[in-house]
């Protein structure tokens, strides 16, 4: 099972890398079209409908990958200090209750959706020559999959959880640095750093 798990997360994973590569091509159309604009006096109309497609392509795709990361927004001043079965069994209701129908029903919708679009061949509704927009739409439907995938895998990692009473291991990413595990590796001791801080602010202080 366990093995299954992070299958996904490193599927989860591959998708939201591929993906980010959005935010490099949305900031050179960005620098082109300013350039083209203010200094080639040559601004062109469909710019800004590609950069609605990147952006919304880089924000839809990056869902799963953050969720397996474990890195979506919660408050965590409170989470923080609940034992990790109060943390799987909050979890698992929030995901029944909340998260499985909202993103079923986008699934759901963007697929008829996006097949809507590609029955017409939609195209911009801001400029006539704009770029078509249903390759764009497919997005929604299956960055939706993506990220029911990955939902389920989390859920299946609270029922871990609940049973064995700790959190199951994910696949490793970069993570908030931790700052008393780098002090225990340096060898740095809370007094070092006091004392550090006074010299700086005697060295700092007017004389």
């Amino acid at each position: 099972m366990q093995k299954l798990l992070l299958f996904v997360d490193r599927i989860s994973t591959w998708v939201g890398y591929v993906f980010s590569f959005c935010i490099v091509a949305l900031t050179l159309h960005v620098s082109w079209e300013v350039f083209s604009r203010y200094v080639l006096d040559n601004p062109r109309a469909w710019a800004f409908d590609v950069m609605i497609m990147l952006y919304g392509t880089l924000f839809m795709t990056a869902g799963a990958y953050t969720l397996a990361r474990n890195g979506h927004v919660r408050g965590d001043v409170l989470y923080g200090f609940f034992r990790p079965r109060t943390q799987a069994t909050l979890d698992l209701i929030l995901y029944v209750l909340f998260f499985l129908p909202g993103v079923i029903a986008l699934t759901y919708a963007g697929y008829f959706y996006a097949a809507e679009s590609w029955a017409i061949r939609e195209g911009s509704n801001i400029t006539a020559e704009g770029p078509p927009y249903y390759p764009f739409k497919t997005v929604i439907p299956v960055a939706g999959a993506f990220v029911l995938m990955q939902g389920i895998v989390e859920i299946i990692r609270c029922v871990i959880c609940l049973k064995q009473g700790y959190w199951p291991s994910r696949e490793a990413d970069v993570e908030e640095v931790d700052v008393e595990k780098l002090k225990e590796e340096l060898h740095v001791k809370d007094e070092d750093i006091q004392k550090l801080d006074e010299f700086v602010v005697r060295k700092e202080s007017p004389r």
